[in-house]
């Protein structure tokens, strides 16, 4: 591996370093293992590439210890991610997901916390299959994980849909101007013809030319978000951009840099952050600012302990006003000052809504999972809306589904199907439980420590009962779970947090605030769910008796003594 390739080295290069440098730009082994018949798995460093074309290779942990009694490998399959800027999604590429997740996939849609599809249960053998019918509409998944910039989040507020455009169009292009330049993804999945490998020729060439050969030391999360809304949790992301509206018109982007949710249980040097605001720029100059900052990190981020290479840890290592400054030597020129902004919010807003001319019905999908169940055929039913529909799908970062742009003439068909299939906006739910999000967890997530999507739901069936006891049904209480600290569905920043511990214990947070704006801090650490609920039982009943006027959950147990105000990761573990 070739020495001294940046400005900065924290020690010996991780194992992830030498991979990627051998890698030819990502292709490694790819295609021979992929047509390696005796196994329905791939080599384990090819695991590692395979992640910078969108997919992770997992198995049914439910079935783990079965199998492994019987002699036999882990049931693998695959998860594929698209990357879909911004979550927009046509009618079409709906249709297609549709079609992909009851051919190839287990008969199910995740709408993730970044605004994006995942499929999950792909079998080896349909891999190239499922990716080539995601590129027949029009999608890819190059980029979607891997230490690359990701899913780039933009607002989704069908409020604000005279501006959405114009923002999400700043987000495509963010999405496109960051992506990897190799052709390694288009060679082993779309069949492109093979160039010549660089490093056999006289003649050097640079095919990354903004990541270099190593790309970037950890994964990178950039969300653009519109105030009053916060709903893509801005402060959570490496680079956060946040429109500055003036008479309803753009007029640039205040920038902030250094969020992230993951962590390691036991680890204190590992933390969740938030990102802080250091300058503003005009809307043509948020590409040139994303890439020279995208190559700050790239260059004085930790390369050796892949637990401290989030761009987090390189701005709390070398200084705030240090990056700003070598941020506006790379520029060539200086970010003004921040311009003034509030949120208010960061969920999503529920049932129709008009603007700009346009229907726009916000439904609330639990925990973002598309499937049929015999009470509720959610899936069957988006279907039979998407064949009608003429505008456009809206994942939203809290992993509900809007169907905007419909048009006056048609919204009376979208509502019968809506009723049709059960469809719900999610209003005869708890508040609590329309501001809850969980990550996927078992049984598919390797990294899962205990459960969450699955869980979840009758955890808050449980918490709901308390709620009704405390007349707090429509408080908005934001409630979040996690089954590991990598932090997924972002849990740091719930009212409520819960991270997983082990199969059925959990660490309870509380205390971030209504709008994304603090942290939560630790509470009660390896508890079940009756200790879960006789630890909140008390804290909601009095909350509801003691609560000022307009006063949000993570507000008052802040200002009761249950846990101190955390507004900085650094104080996260104090």
């Amino acid at each position: 591996m070739t020495k001294n390739r940046f400005p900065e080295q924290h020690g010996p290069p991780s194992e992830m370093e030498k991979i990627k440098d051998e890698s030819n730009f990502l292709r490694g082994t790819l295609v021979e293992s992929f047509e390696e018949r005796i196994t329905a798995g791939i080599p384990e460093e090819q695991t590692k590439l395979l992640k910078f074309h969108g997919s992770y290779m997992q198995d049914d942990r439910d079935v783990r210890n079965e199998r492994k009694q019987q002699k036999l490998e882990p049931n693998y399959q695959f998860m594929i991610r698209v990357r879909l800027a911004g979550g927009v999604a046509t009618p079409d590429q709906w249709l297609k997901m549709d079609e992909l997740a009851n051919t190839y996939g287990n008969e199910t849609l995740k709408l993730t916390t970044r605004q994006t599809f995942q499929l999950h249960g792909v079998l080896k053998w349909n891999m190239k299959k499922s990716i080539q019918g995601m590129n027949e509409a029009l999608m890819d998944t190059i980029a979607a994980c891997g230490d690359v910039n990701r899913n780039v989040m933009c607002n989704a507020n069908p409020y604000q849909s005279d501006i959405h455009s114009e923002v999400y169009d700043w987000s495509n292009r963010l999405s496109d101007h960051l992506l990897p330049k190799t052709r390694a993804y288009h060679e082993i999945w779309l069949d492109e013809e093979k160039v010549t490998d660089s490093r056999d020729t006289e003649e050097e060439t640079e095919p990354e030319p903004v990541y270099g050969p190593l790309y970037l030391p950890r994964k990178f999360k950039i969300g653009v978000a519109v105030p009053p809304s916060n709903d893509v949790d801005v402060y959570s992301q490496d680079l956060g951009f946040i429109a500055i509206l003036e008479d309803g018109q753009l007029q640039g982007f205040n920038v902030a840099v250094g969020g992230g949710m993951g962590m390691t249980h036991g680890d204190t040097d590992t933390y969740p952050q938030l990102s802080r605001v250091i300058g503003f720029c005009e809307p043509d100059q948020i590409l040139d600012v994303a890439e020279k900052i995208l190559t700050i990190q790239r260059d004085y981020g930790n390369r050796s302990e892949r637990k401290n290479a989030r761009f987090k840890y390189t701005i709390d290592r070398k200084g705030i006003d240090w990056v700003k400054e070598e941020l506006n030597d790379r520029l060539g020129w200086s970010l003004e000052e921040e311009r003034s902004y509030s949120f208010d919010h960061n969920g999503d807003r529920y049932g129709w809504i008009e603007g700009d001319g346009k229907w726009h019905l916000t439904l609330f999908i639990q925990n973002g999972r598309i499937k049929d169940k015999d009470e509720y055929p959610l899936m069957t039913g988006l279907r039979e809306i998407a064949k009608v529909h003429t505008g456009d799908f809206r994942l939203t970062p809290n992993q509900n589904l809007i169907i905007s742009n419909v048009e006056s003439e048609n919204k009376d068909r979208i509502e019968e199907l809506v009723n049709k299939y059960g469809m719900t906006d999610g209003k005869e739910n708890s508040a609590l439980r329309r501001n809850s999000m969980a990550c996927v967890a078992f049984p598919t997530c390797g990294l899962a420590m205990a459960e969450s999507e699955r869980y979840l739901p009758s955890l808050i069936d449980k918490i709901e009962d308390i709620l009704d006891e405390a007349g707090l049904r429509d408080e908005e209480i934001i409630i979040r779970m996690s089954g590991c600290p990598n932090g997924c569905s972002r849990p740091a920043l719930g009212e409520i947090g819960f991270i997983g511990k082990a199969p059925g214990k959990y660490n309870m947070y509380l205390g971030a605030g209504f709008r994304g704006d603090r942290l939560n801090k630790l509470f009660r650490e390896n508890i079940g769910e009756e200790e879960i609920l006789q630890e909140l039982k008390p804290i909601l009943i009095n909350y509801a008796k003691e609560r000022e006027e307009n006063e949000h959950f993570g507000d008052y147990v802040i200002r009761a003594g249950y846990v101190e105000a955390v507004h900085s990761g650094l104080e996260f573990h104090k």
